[in-house]
C-alpha cells in the first residue's frame, strides 16, 4: 500500500518524501504475504539479524537459489518479491551483509541470517546525513495510527553500547533494496 508523497523544501531544493517510509502515519501492508503467494513464488521469510549486537535489521525472502547463493558466496542473498529476481544485498549500494551463519526454524518454514554489516548500513532508506540506516526498524508505533522516530539515545540504552541509529528525515533511497 502506498500512502503517498509529500514534498520538503529546503536550501532551494524540493525533495519528495515517501510517506510510507518516512511518514508518521501507520499504514501496515497486511496484504503483503497474500500478494507474494499470488505470484506463485516459492519463498520463505528470512530474518536478517546482526550477528554481534542481535539487532534485527529487516525481513526479506529467500527461494532455493537465494539460499544456495548465500551459502556459496557467504553474503546475504535474497529473492526480490517486487522484481522477481535474485537480490544480492548491497550490490549497488555497497551495504553488503556478510553471512556469519544461517539458521532454520523448528518447522523449516523460515530462516535466520546472522550477518555482519560491512558499512554500518542495512536499510535502503537513508537518514538526513545521507547514510543508509543501520536497520529498517527506525520508527515506533505510539498509538493506533501514529509513528515516531526511534531516538538514538533509546537504542544505545537498550543495547548498552555507543552505537546509534540516525533516524533523521529521509533524503533518498537506494532502489536496489526492497523488502
Amino acid at each position: 500500500m502506498v500512502i503517498g508523497s509529500r514534498f520538503l523544501q529546503g536550501q532551494g531544493t524540493i525533495t519528495a518524501v515517501n510517506e510510507l517510509e518516512e511518514g508518521t502515519w501507520l499504514g501496515l501492508d497486511f496484504g503483503k504475504l497474500g500478494g507474494v503467494a499470488a505470484t506463485g513464488a516459492r519463498v520463505v521469510p528470512v530474518v536478517l539479524q546482526d550477528a554481534d549486537s542481535g539487532e534485527v535489521l529487516f525481513i526479506g525472502y529467500a527461494n532455493e537459489e537465494a539460499l544456495q547463493t548465500s551459502l556459496r558466496e557467504r553474503i546475504a542473498v535474497l529473492w526480490s518479491t517486487s522484481r522477481n529476481e535474485l537480490w544480492r544485498k548491497g550490490a549497488t549500494s555497497g551495504d553488503v551483509l556478510e553471512l556469519a551463519e544461517i539458521r532454520v526454524n523448528c518447522e523449516q518454514n523460515s530462516l535466520l541470517y546472522l550477518v555482519r554489516r560491512t558499512t554500518g548500513g542495512a536499510c535502503h532508506t537513508v537518514s538526513d546525513s545521507g547514510s543508509a540506516r543501520p536497520s529498517c526498524y527506525y520508527r515506533v508505533i505510539t498509538d493506533e495510527l501514529t509513528l515516531k522516530p526511534v531516538l538514538a539515545a533509546t537504542v544505545r540504552k537498550r543495547r548498552g553500547s555507543s552505537y546509534a541509529v540516525d533516524s533523521g528525515p529521509h533524503t533518498g533511497t537506494d532502489q536496489e533494496d526492497d523488502q
